[in-house]
């Protein structure tokens, strides 16, 4: 039998080697992994089974299908228990053997793309809500990448509007940890006892709202990834009992005596320095060092101005979609002024300006109009015209200047006009004719 199986198998197309004893199989199995194992339930030296069940345990893709002379109900069911992928009951027909091999086979690879294809979505919604192509912001995708696989607390440090939650909730998608809850606090929006209550939850009578016990977001974490946002506002005897948590791992809710145990991976973040706050002693260093074991800081968007384009046309993609307007792209006049504009509200301050932008634009693309008045003068570098009571700067280049506005002109008039150059050059007070020219005088270089 197992010369004739090994014949019609190696037909089939596969590699197969034979053992004759359970002793022999562990040799074989010992010099290295197999995708199929095919095992009769009574060998020489003993129970099938327990090659079954060894090979589970040590390589559980590994497919196993068991046959035997002596098939019975309860085997069946003791073999599928111990991992067994399929039974088959002796006599049986070759061709069905080969078809449950093939079966098993694929079925197994099935699973294993599934679960590859899982990983690689995680991979990709977790990294995909955060924008960037600068190297600064590459450096910040790898230490996500590298530490969402531990359990090490983690310190995201960046100033406003840079994205610290998205961050965290990145490494906890990428965790062992991503089916259990993530849930986050921003503890400088809270007064000392309330923010005590909803950490570490309260009985029922502990203060007098307190009408029922309370489970608090520790406990609501288990498991899970708890993320405590804007962590430097947490007021000096909050953090002693912060601290107490993280040492212990156990929480005692408000008004309680029992000590509750908490498998928490804590993730925190802050826009103020910490270090300087801990020389000022308005934060506890040993609190610190627990909180700062791995730290990611997130540069602030004026740093990463590559990154400035990418994330306009990602927030225009998103905002057309859901106002219904067909507004499709970004003027090159606008652009210039996003990717100069310094930013000091960071990522969250760039969306707010493309929902404004979206919700006023009549035309297919966001005009320099529409952007908020913040961004309305000209880029750095690109000098405003003397006025009448102004004075002309050192280096003044009048040339330079005039070429500047008019190429910012003629590219806003075919960004209205929708790329129809007649409409253009109407807007612009001039004929196609002269378009066509001054298209042409820009287009060779021969400007600068």
């Amino acid at each position: 039998m197992r010369e004739m199986l090994g014949i019609m198998l190696r037909k089939e197309g596969f590699d197969v080697v034979a053992a004759e004893s359970r002793a022999q199989a562990a040799t074989l199995l010992g010099q290295g992994p197999v995708e199929m194992i095919i095992t009769d339930v009574k060998l020489p030296d003993g129970d099938g089974l327990e090659i079954l069940r060894h090979v589970k345990a040590a390589s559980p893709e590994t497919v196993v299908i068991v046959m035997t002379a002596f098939g019975s109900h309860e085997m069946n069911v003791a073999a599928m228990r111990l991992g067994a992928d399929a039974y088959l009951t002796k006599p049986f027909d070759v061709e069905e053997l080969k078809l449950v091999a093939r079966r098993v086979l694929e079925k197994r690879k099935l699973e294993e793309e599934n679960l590859l294809l899982k990983a690689e979505f995680h991979t990709r919604h977790a990294l995909g809500s955060i924008i960037g192509v600068s190297s600064s912001m590459a450096s910040v995708f790898g230490m996500i990448r590298s530490v969402a696989g531990t359990n090490s607390t983690v310190l995201i440090t960046g100033e406003s509007g840079t994205g610290k939650e998205l961050v965290a909730k990145a490494i906890h998608t990428l965790s062992p940890r991503k089916d259990a809850p993530f849930v986050s606090i921003n503890c400088g929006a809270l007064t000392e006892t309330l923010l005590e209550s909803e950490l570490f939850g309260h009985v029922r009578g502990a203060f007098t709202d307190a009408h029922q016990n309370k489970k608090g977001l520790f406990e609501a974490a288990h498991r899970g990834t708890l993320f405590l946002d804007e962590v430097g506002e947490t007021p000096p005897a909050m953090q002693v009992k912060l601290l107490r948590a993280l040492q212990d791992k156990k929480i005692r809710r408000v008004g309680g005596t029992d000590e509750i145990e908490v498998d928490v991976r804590l993730v925190a973040a802050t826009n103020r320095p910490l270090t300087a706050l801990v020389r000022e002693r308005r934060f506890r260093e040993d609190l610190y060092y627990r909180l700062n074991v791995i730290p990611i800081h997130i540069p602030p968007l004026r740093e990463r101005r590559d990154d400035i384009p990418l994330l306009a046309e990602h927030f225009l993609a998103n905002f057309s979609r859901e106002m219904g307007k067909a507004v499709a792209k970004i003027s090159s006049g606008a652009m210039a002024r996003l990717s100069h504009y310094a930013w000091p509200g960071n990522v969250r301050e760039l969306e707010n300006a493309i929902e404004r932008a979206v919700a006023l634009e009549t035309t297919p693309a966001i005009l320099v109009e529409r952007l908020p008045e913040s961004l309305q003068s000209p880029p750095t570098g690109l000098p405003a015209p003397a006025t009448g009571g102004g004075r002309l700067i050192e280096g003044f280049n009048l040339d330079a200047h005039i070429r500047a506005i008019e190429k910012d002109l003629l590219s806003e008039a075919l960004d209205r006009a929708a790329g129809d150059r007649a409409e253009a050059a109407r807007l612009l007070g001039i004929t196609p004719r002269a378009l066509r020219y001054l298209l042409s005088k820009y287009s060779d270089g021969s400007s600068g």
